[in-house]
């Protein structure tokens, strides 16, 4: 009996071509990396990895989450209008911050205890940021110290982000070893004078290093892997604060609610490099930051994590240029999962955008690679919505500005 072939006209070997088995991929790192297609995937990827308190930790927002939610939705209620045949086989994704060129408008921002995440933590995300020639950004609450982030990451763009303590002392001290040890930019925040009340933390009970607690020890059988990690691993603790606090709102507590303009302006006498101020929403505040001293400004309402129910910072860019010109340098976050969300940022003023969470997702999915997986996709979305866009560059998108928008 002859059994007619699928297509008569196809020969065997051709038929096993197109269906032939993509290879196994035996490492489960490269595996689950190779199955997340955007920063959504990398997220559901984390949350199957990491105890339920550190993924709340990373993931939740203040008090009702109110601006959580309006930070995402202020970034996908605008409507782009393409430009047909504009010739964009290349494109330049040049962008500059504070002088400095960057091959990509895009930062890693502060996040604390990263550690807890992954063990890499911060040394993991400064070395995938300077493999793409960008900033990253150490937090106050990191658990790796200045020194130790500059001998792993030798030539890296360090930027330094300081919570003004209530110790005096301590300030001074970290905003000198952050000058000596070569960070060019200091970025003060001032939007936690008081702590935000974060209710998925308070609920988990969350404690630095997570606690084998009998809720804990129960999740074990769960997570074993990061568990196994953790123990691994030296013990995680606040490498600029050791000691002096084990719970969030503890942490919180160790900074100056006092801090005035002035305090700001005392600051800028001890930074000899950039400084940013990150916190500031309002026209207002943006021309006393530069006032004081500031040389550029990082729209910010920390992610829905402080006052909830804020106005999201990618709402007030065009205003804040308006108010500012076009010399200081407007930086903006909460919010970004997408290139198109960096793409927005630049049509509205913003000279680049910055990023938390979507590298933290990376970096609970993979440790390095996974932040390698963020900054890919960002990069890779990012290019395809100039593309689509009719954009040559992202100086390009910048001149155009929120004509590229489609108004009601």
């Amino acid at each position: 009996m002859v059994v007619p072939r699928i297509v008569p006209s196809m020969k065997i070997g051709e038929i096993r071509d197109l269906i032939r088995m993509k290879p196994l991929e035996l490492d489960a790192t490269r595996r689950r990396l190779s199955a997340c297609h955007d920063i959504d995937d990398l997220r559901s990827a984390g949350r199957r990895l990491i105890p339920r308190p550190v993924f709340d930790y990373v993931d939740g927002g203040s008090e009702e989450e109110v601006c959580l939610a309006t930070n995402r939705d202020a970034f996908q209620r605008r409507r782009f209008r393409p430009r047909a045949l504009a010739g964009v086989a290349t494109v330049d994704t040049a962008a500059r911050v504070l002088g400095e060129g960057l091959p990509f408008p895009l930062l890693l921002g502060p996040t604390g205890y990263t550690r807890m995440m992954h063990p890499g933590g911060e040394i993991a995300a400064a070395r995938a940021a300077h493999r793409r020639g960008l900033p990253y950004t150490l937090s106050t609450m990191a658990t790796t110290s200045i020194e130790d982030l500059r001998r792993a990451v030798p030539g890296a763009e360090l930027w330094f982000q300081l919570y003004v303590m209530r110790d005096t002392g301590l300030n001074k001290e970290l905003v000198t070893r952050a000058a000596e040890s070569g960070y060019r930019v200091l970025m003060i925040t001032v939007d936690t004078v008081v702590p935000g009340h974060r209710t998925r933390d308070e609920h988990n009970g969350l404690v630095i290093p997570p606690a084998l607690t009998a809720g804990t020890l129960a999740g074990i059988a769960v997570r074993p892997g990061y568990w196994m990690r953790m123990l691994r691993n030296p013990a995680i603790e606040f490498a600029h604060i050791p000691g002096k606090a084990k719970t969030i709102s503890g942490s919180i507590s160790l900074f100056d609610p006092s801090i005035t303009w002035d305090t700001v302006a005392d600051l800028r006498t001890l930074w000899p490099g950039k400084l940013v101020l990150k916190g500031p929403l309002s026209p207002a505040d943006a021309r006393r930051a530069i006032s004081a001293g500031a040389d550029g400004i990082v729209l910010s309402n920390h992610g829905g994590r402080q006052l909830d129910r804020a106005v999201a910072p990618i709402d007030l860019v065009a205003e804040v240029r308006s108010a500012l010109g076009p010399e200081a340098s407007i930086l903006v976050d909460s919010g970004i999962r997408h290139g198109a969300d960096i793409a927005v940022a630049l049509a509205c003023g913003a000279d680049a955008a910055a990023i938390g969470r979507a590298y933290l997702y990376g970096l609970m999915a993979g440790g390095e690679p996974g932040v390698d997986k963020t900054l890919a996709l960002l990069t890779s979305q990012f290019i395809r919505t100039l593309q689509l866009l009719g954009m040559r560059s992202a100086d390009e998108l910048r001149a155009v500005g929120q004509d590229i928008f489609q108004h009601p």
